[in-house]
């Protein structure tokens, strides 16, 4: 797996001090908050984020889990965004706070957050491990996003290419030859 990588651009430490820093972040931000947040992981890929970001928000909190494609196997978003699981929990009146592995194009949030913003939330925001530099991005207010990062193609710390390489330690640009 690793000789499948061509550079390593944010290393498991660089990963665990940003995440740190971000949950302390939102733990600042909503230490008023009565109830705490819940947080929704974007499965597959924000699922490992998710668990080290939780760990590190110190307010109560419920977590849930849903699960959105619009890629498949592919490396380019299909454009058709399908909820394969959606919440348990309901989130009417609760500050809610997506944590997703990347924001690439954006266009998945997007109707992710305006599907979520129509069950009436107190508040919703987007905690983004990492915003890719892509042209014409969707507009997306993300109050806390760990990285930039370049326009590569990505994978490892829960980013995958046909469900390979999410157990990576670390975050690494993946050969073209692999997916070309």
């Amino acid at each position: 797996m690793h000789n499948d990588i061509s550079k390593i651009i944010f290393s498991e430490q660089d990963l665990a001090n940003r995440v740190a820093e971000m949950g302390e972040a939102i733990t600042r931000d909503y230490a008023e908050v009565p109830g705490g947040v819940v947080v929704i992981s974007i499965l597959r890929g924000g699922a490992v984020f998710t668990c080290d970001l939780i760990r590190r928000i110190n307010l109560p909190l419920e977590m849930d889990f849903m699960a959105v494609s619009s890629y498949g196997n592919g490396v380019k978003s299909s454009g058709v965004v399908r909820i394969l699981k959606d919440l348990n929990t309901d989130i009417r009146g609760r500050h809610v706070i997506i944590a997703e592995d990347i924001i690439d194009s954006g266009f998945t949030l997007q109707y992710l957050m305006k599907n979520l913003l129509s069950r009436e939330p107190a508040s919703l925001t987007v905690a983004a491990l990492m915003r890719k530099d892509t042209p014409n991005q969707a507009d997306i207010d993300c109050r806390y996003v760990g990285f930039e990062c370049p326009d590569e193609f990505i994978v490892g710390y829960g980013l995958d290419y046909a469900e390979h390489y999410r157990n990576l330690p670390y975050i690494g640009v993946l050969k073209p030859e692999i997916y070309q």
